[in-house]
């Protein structure tokens, strides 16, 4: 009884502390979709491949300087190339496309969400539009924190005196924009 009693005990030591182990593992995403950049459209649309198929997704959470916007929308777009262009990344679905047919999507590449990088470097600024709200409260600090730090949209010594919205309202880029995201082609 004791010898049976000996082996159960030294089997737990052993695979107790390994189902612990892989309890704890990081776990990225739940629903999360591999798929490969093929194109960067601007600092907050990008183009996919996943299973074959190709579509347009969306950043959720953040707004990009419209592309004309200068040099804030120039920097995004390089930003984001530089990060993702022609790499697996995986997408967190946020939703079903929008009315361009594009997919929000958070982006996450080596464990990092890619929507909060470029928030915290200031390349973007944090949009509470999207529709599944589980990252607002991470995105917002992300905002703050590259505000405090002058970095990027909030350099004081170039600080984006228009939000991307605005720009566009001004500029009339907006019905234009709006056409090129239907699928004509454009650089938005």
């Amino acid at each position: 009884m004791s010898s049976s009693f000996s082996r159960v005990f030294l089997v737990s030591l052993v695979f107790l502390p390994l189902l612990f182990i892989q309890g704890c593992q990081f776990r990225a995403i739940d629903n999360g979709m591999p798929a490969q950049v093929v194109r960067v459209v601007s600092g907050q649309t990008l183009e996919a491949i996943s299973r074959g198929e190709a579509f347009k997704v969306r950043l959720a959470g953040i707004e990009a300087p419209d592309i004309q916007q200068q040099p804030w929308g120039h920097a995004a777009k390089q930003q984001l190339e530089a990060t993702v262009n022609g790499k697996t990344v995986t997408l967190e679905l946020d939703g079903q496309p929008d009315k361009f047919g594009r997919q929000w999507a958070y982006v996450w590449q080596n464990g990092k969400l890619l929507n909060e990088q470029l928030l915290k470097e200031g390349y973007v600024l944090w949009d509470g539009r999207s529709r599944d709200r589980k990252y607002d409260d991470r995105l917002e600090k992300a905002q703050a924190w590259a505000r405090i730090m002058g970095r990027g949209v909030w350099d004081v010594k170039q600080p984006m005196r228009q939000t991307p919205t605005e720009f566009r309202q001004m500029a009339g880029v907006g019905e234009k924009r709006d056409k090129e995201d239907k699928g004509d082609k454009g650089e938005y």
